[in-house]
């Protein structure tokens, strides 16, 4: 808050072409940059970050002040950070089934800070993570944020929380073996309890398995597993703790129970109909539906060891899943960008765009799912998913027009997050 009140403060100095000499003032220049909150290409661009937030944005050849470091990126577009609203960074696709076994626990925890290196590189520099057992989510953000690794802004939801038996359970395994599950709860209250001990140690999300999955070895893909009550626990305990909700739903019965408990955004949403869609824009839920994956599961599913029910259940939804993601966008439902990475390998999150498009949205809308709209479903937009004052120096560069062909996200040329390069850029200092 104290940043935001000197922000005006702060545009007036560098209006004036000055700036405190202890701050450090970037000046991007671009051909041409996409204004995610107009819903426009806007030529000749011209951002100035001071201390890692924007400061002005305007056009190219405007006043800076003496000193700053300049960036060009000659005839490339920019773009805001991208923002993927479902990943895993602490799995691999090629460790399915039971291959997973063979590691020891801490192992998960070295992978999430090589996936997160990935995932920045692709230009995503902010993620909500939507599962991961040992809190690792948690230390891979702190590590992160004290500069000790690279990473993309991490909103983290620990444990998914679920059912006895349920796609959150360990259901591989015979009686004789048990792991431990924190995030199991079997009645409303329990739930409630399960919410309060994820805050307590790091959550800013929660995240609920309602009906069964794709990957879990025995449950029906589309059966609800929460009771109303429960998720209504779930959502009024999170809600009064200033938390989100989101849903892992593929079933028609348990989505439009989620969504009637107020859920704030549901994943996958497989089986939605026209009942959904109606609640969903009565309650302002967003979709959020990973419709890339069913390429990879089957393409590469069997020799990375995915159980074969699991297959066999991609087979039977996977279409189903991208048709309802068209009807969805056509009934005006809000839509994000949500990849499930992890699903497929973190760092390829970008191979989503063109499904999106594919199905049914234009180029730009998919852009802002994954940036404007992202940022209001988690509540930070006045940090992240715009080039916008006041909003963290996250930008993403591509060579050609994304609004022409939408796959140039998948080779993004530079990455800046907080004002700091990333990936390709030099900077030059005025005199």
């Amino acid at each position: 808050m104290r940043f935001r009140s000197c922000l005006p403060i702060a545009a007036a100095a560098l209006m004036a072409g000055a700036v405190p000499a202890s701050a450090r003032t970037v000046v991007v220049t671009a051909a041409h940059m996409i204004d995610v909150l107009g819903g426009k290409r806007v030529d000749d661009a011209q951002i100035v970050i001071v201390d890692g937030r924007i400061a002005t944005v305007g056009k190219r050849g405007d006043a800076v002040p003496a000193g700053a470091e300049r960036i060009d990126l000659g005839n490339r577009t920019v773009l805001p950070g991208l923002i993927d609203m479902h990943v895993h960074l602490t799995s691999d696709p090629t460790l399915s089934g039971y291959r997973g076994l063979e590691f020891t626990d801490s192992y998960w925890t070295v992978l999430g800070v090589a996936n997160a290196r990935k995932t920045l590189n692709a230009g995503f520099t902010t993620v909500r993570n939507v599962g991961s057992s040992g809190y690792a989510d948690v230390g891979i953000k702190q590590g992160i944020e004290r500069g000790e690794i690279p990473g993309p802004r991490i909103v983290p939801a620990t444990y998914a929380l679920g059912v006895t038996g349920g796609h959150c359970d360990a259901t591989e395994f015979p009686p004789s073996i048990t792991v431990p599950a924190p995030q199991i709860a079997n009645s409303p209250e329990g739930f409630r309890a399960a919410v309060r001990t994820i805050r307590k140690y790091g959550a800013q999300v929660v995240k609920v398995c309602m009906t069964g999955g794709v990957l879990s070895k025995t449950d029906s893909v589309g059966a609800q597993q929460l009771s109303y009550d429960e998720i209504k626990a779930i959502v009024d305990e999170a809600h009064m703790l200033g938390m989100r909700v989101a849903v892992h739903a593929h079933g028609t019965a348990g989505i439009n129970d989620a969504l009637r408990a107020g859920v704030d955004t549901v994943e996958h949403a497989s089986l939605a109909d026209a009942t959904s869609f109606k609640l969903a824009k009565e309650h302002g839920a967003w979709f959020d539906m990973d419709i890339y994956d069913d390429d990879y599961i089957l393409g590469e599913g069997a020799k990375n060891g995915v159980f074969q029910e699991s297959l066999d259940k991609e087979r039977a939804i996977g279409l189903k899943q991208r048709q309802t993601f068209r009807a969805a966008h056509a009934a005006g439902v809000k839509m994000l960008f949500g990849t499930d990475a992890g699903v497929y390998p973190n760092g390829n999150n970008a191979l989503q765009f063109a499904k999106m498009v594919e199905w049914g949205m234009t180029p730009m809308e998919a852009i802002q799912a994954a940036t404007s709209s992202a940022a209001q479903a988690l509540d930070r937009t006045g940090d992240v998913g715009a080039i916008a004052v006041g909003r963290y120096g996250d930008l993403v560069a591509v060579d050609g027009d994304p609004l022409a062909d939408i796959r140039t996200l998948e080779h993004p040329s530079f990455v800046m997050k907080g004002g700091t390069v990333v990936r390709g850029g030099s900077a030059s200092r005025e005199g």
